[in-house]
């Protein structure tokens, strides 16, 4: 493996879909992974793995089942094990987001629909 600077803006310039997240790196078990979201993703949890949701730009609105987070761009939002959450977007915006996620972790949890990506692409 070649070790090199990875540049975020270029790399998101290569994809437009939404909520396809695409691989960038992989370090110690982990992914990590940079995703375009638009309008609203589905309540979902993840039994065994964390996530976590670092914003490049945009506002990121995470719901839970008690409150409401938003982070904008340098923060990040990380999802314990076993919480349900449904991320989205406000008023049709586009954000970018980075994300930290064992190489298990189905974008959506133990929930299966055509929004599930099992298979990643890496870029």
């Amino acid at each position: 493996m070649e070790i090199s600077a990875i540049n975020l803006e270029e790399k998101l310039s290569l994809f437009s879909e939404h909520w396809s997240p695409r691989i960038i790196g992989e370090l110690n078990g982990q992914l990590v992974k940079l995703a375009k979201i638009q309008g609203e993703f589905v309540w979902h949890s993840h039994a065994e793995e964390d996530e976590l949701f670092m914003v490049l730009k945009g506002r990121l609105i995470m719901e839970l089942r008690d409150k409401i987070i938003e982070a904008g761009p340098g923060e990040l939002i990380i999802i314990p094990k076993g919480t349900e959450h449904l991320p989205r977007t406000r008023d049709g915006e586009e954000i970018h987001i980075l994300l930290f996620e064992p190489k298990s972790t189905l974008n959506t949890g133990e929930l299966e629909n055509e929004r599930t990506r099992r298979e990643l692409e890496w870029i």
